[in-house]
Parts: structure tokens; C-alpha cells; sequence
């Protein structure tokens, strides 16, 4: 069976981590499985609680490695947690993600082939709490780009000869985008299990998150501009955006609202988690 190494990093996730565990235990794979939390920078109990879950694992017969930085910043996560893994293949998971039950043994048996590949699950958008996010997140959910490609928000996985192409992960905004430019159309592989996408409430988190989204992809462009070009149809064409205005006219006009203020406002850098 081949072994992955899940990397999970987790800043201030104690009221999470534990359902973000139960989840990886609940995965029906096979193969052996390494996972090691990097709880960066966090003031709660965080490393603790997945410290405590160890048993668990290794009740299965997996290994829990818990890994602790004195300094936040998910990029320095993923940098140590690379660092600390065991196996070639390797599954990035944000801690308040969920994965449906087969989609790690999917994802793995995508992964283990010799040629370069990124694979990722079909992205659900988790049920919200206020109506505008709910609203924005069902008519986003259908757009082209979170449809019917790997969209790696968070969840995605690489095999040896993908995960070579760059060393450590640079300090930028997108981490996600960064990873998933790293593979063309043909490299990257769309599980087709899903897994759910918790949404920021409110519009003005939604513009705020959107905006720095949107200022990490132009990031991107600018400090790697060949990386672009391997970034696919990610914006819905008139076409695409009129059909699915008329099946869905309230989302597209929450949606259309929230595009204008992103353009519209100032480009803070602030992250807002929405929690």
C-alpha cells in the first residue's frame, strides 16, 4: 500500500481540530498514513488537543506527529511540515476542511504514478450562516473555475516528482495558487469526491477575503508571471455568467455586489477568517 504524508497547519484551531482529525481518521484508506499537525504561533490549546488524539492514531496503525512554531504564518507551517514528512506523497489540508470519506484513498491512488501530478477533490461550499454568503456561495459554487476543475482551496495533494518542482514555499499570499500553477491543465486531476469549503459570513468579509484572493493571484503574476500561463479560464465569460444569471438571479446579483465592491474599494491586506 503506498503511504502519504498529511500535512495539516493550524493556527488558534482548538475548536476545530479535533473535528478536523475525526475527519482524516474516518477516511477509508488502506495504505499507511503519517500526519503531522504545525501548530504555528497559536495561544490556545491547539497542539495539546492533537497531541492527545495520538492514541487514536495509533490505534489504527498511522502515526499523529504534532509539530509546534513559536511563530504564526501557514507559509512557515508548510515549509516545517515538509521538512518533518516522511513520504513522497504529500496531502495539504486546512484544518477547518473536511474531506468525504474516500477522497484521501482517491487522491493517493491519483497520486502514485511516476509522472508529475496535483490532485484535489470536488470543492462543496459548506452550508453558511447569514443569507448573503449562503446566497454568494451557491451561485459561486457553480462558476467553471470551482466546477469543474481542481480548484486546491485547501485541500490538494502531490506526488514526489510534482512536489520537486519547487523547493520551499515562497512568502506570498496564495500558497494554494502558488502550488496549483506549479502542474498545467493535464497535470492536475479532479477527484471526484468532494469536500466542503466552510464560506466567511457577511458581505464585507466576503469583500475582504475576495480582495486579498484577489491581490494573491496578482502577486503571483507579478513575481512569477510564467506561472500564469498555466492559470486555465478562471473568470466566467459573458456566456457562462448570463446563464447562470437566469437560472439563479438572486445569487447573481450577491454575487455581481460583492465583485463590484472588491474592485470598487480599497485593496486592504487584512485576513479576515470569518469565524
Amino acid at each position: 500500500m503506498t503511504p502519504c504524508s498529511v500535512l495539516i497547519p493550524a493556527h488558534d484551531e482548538g475548536k476545530y481540530i479535533d473535528a478536523c482529525l475525526d475527519n482524516v481518521l474516518s477516511q477509508e484508506h488502506s495504505g499507511p498514513v503519517e500526519v503531522i499537525v504545525i501548530a504555528n504561533g497559536c495561544r490556545d490549546d491547539t497542539a495539546e488537543r492533537a497531541r492527545a488524539r495520538m492514541g487514536d492514531f495509533a490505534a489504527r496503525g498511522w502515526v499523529l506527529r504534532v509539530e509546534e512554531l513559536a511563530q504564526g504564518g501557514k507559509i512557515g507551517a508548510l515549509n516545517h511540515g515538509d521538512a518533518c514528512a516522511s513520504h513522497d506523497i504529500r496531502i495539504y489540508l486546512d484544518a477547518d476542511l473536511r474531506m468525504s470519506p474516500r477522497l484521501l484513498a482517491k487522491t493517493v491512488n491519483a497520486l502514485d504514478v511516476p509522472q508529475p501530478r496535483y490532485a484535489g477533490g470536488r470543492l462543496v461550499v459548506a452550508p453558511a450562516k447569514s443569507w448573503v454568503s449562503r446566497t454568494y456561495g451557491r451561485f459561486w459554487s457553480k462558476l467553471p473555475f470551482v466546477a469543474d476543475t481542481v480548484t486546491g482551496a485547501g485541500q490538494y495533494g502531490v506526488n514526489a516528482a510534482g512536489r520537486a518542482r519547487w523547493g520551499e514555499y515562497p512568502q506570498v499570499i496564495s500558497d494554494d495558487t502558488f502550488a496549483r500553477l506549479q502542474f498545467t491543465d493535464a497535470e492536475r486531476i479532479l477527484i471526484d469526491e468532494p469536500f466542503y469549503w466552510p464560506i466567511v459570513e457577511g458581505f464585507q468579509t466576503l469583500v475582504r477575503v475576495r480582495r486579498r484572493q484577489d491581490t494573491g493571484v496578482a502577486e503571483i503574476a507579478r513575481l512569477y508571471p510564467e506561472l500564469l500561463q498555466r492559470q486555465g479560464h478562471v473568470r466566467p465569460n459573458r456566456t457562462q455568467l448570463l446563464r447562470h444569471a437566469a437560472a439563479d438571479p438572486i445569487g447573481f446579483v450577491t454575487y455581481a455586489a460583492v465583485a463590484v465592491a472588491v474592485r470598487t474599494g480599497r485593496n486592504k491586506q487584512e485576513w479576515a477568517r470569518g469565524r
